[in-house]
């Protein structure tokens, strides 16, 4: 049995909860690890788990401290014009982490990202799964009920991962070359011109058909 109100409600609580879900998703990746298993490991209700950070996703985006909600940032991206979706994702991107304590932040995560398996794991399963590939499968069209539509299911799966691969290797590189290469004429760039240069590769991964 989960050990229900073994642990009180506070700062403690909140803290034990990050320290158990940093230890299952390094261990069991994004996908395996769940909201039960982390409360079980923090001796907490699972319960108050949502209470303190409203579920799975948010949990991980304050386990690698994102500062926003990513399914806010995603749903306003997706149900914006569908023909800007790369543009948008860009900017959404660079005013998230641009502020001087953002940059800082996201600096630390990608070298720690660079150097230490873990995050690794964390920050790959995120981005594919929670970013990338949670705006590729809202914008997925509705599957058919065919046969054909059927035998093309695990191709199309495996594809709409690969284009969440690529449309994040897209951006982690832009993260590189601005906060941690600090290549000048990157550096220097507006959100406006990297928007306008990237978000058509970026378009090409995630509404290809657009």
């Amino acid at each position: 049995m989960s050990p229900r109100g073994r642990r009180p409600g506070g700062v403690d609580t909140r803290a034990a909860i990050l320290t158990a879900a940093r230890a299952d998703f390094a261990e069991q990746g994004y996908d395996a690890t769940s909201v039960r298993g982390i409360a079980r490991r923090a001796e907490v209700d699972p319960a108050l788990v949502h209470h303190y950070f409203g579920g799975k996703a948010k949990l991980f985006a304050a386990v690698l401290d994102i500062p926003a909600d990513p399914a806010v940032l995603i749903g306003a991206i997706v149900h914006g014009p569908r023909e800007r979706v790369g543009e948008a994702l860009v900017r959404t991107f660079l005013s998230v982490w641009d502020s001087e304590e953002d940059r800082q932040r996201f600096q630390a995560l990608l070298r720690s990202a660079v150097t230490h398996d873990e995050a690794t794991l964390m920050l790959r399963e995120f981005l594919t799964r929670e970013v990338f590939g949670r705006v590729m499968r809202e914008l997925a069209p509705a599957a058919g009920r065919s046969e054909a539509a059927g035998r093309s299911k695990v191709a199309g799966a495996r594809e709409l991962e690969l284009r969440a691969g690529l449309a994040a290797s897209q951006m982690i590189g832009l993260a590189v070359m601005r906060y941690i290469v600090e290549l000048p004429a990157v550096v220097g760039a507006s959100h406006d011109e990297l928007a306008a240069m990237l978000g058509p590769t970026l378009q090409g991964y995630l509404a290809p058909d657009d």
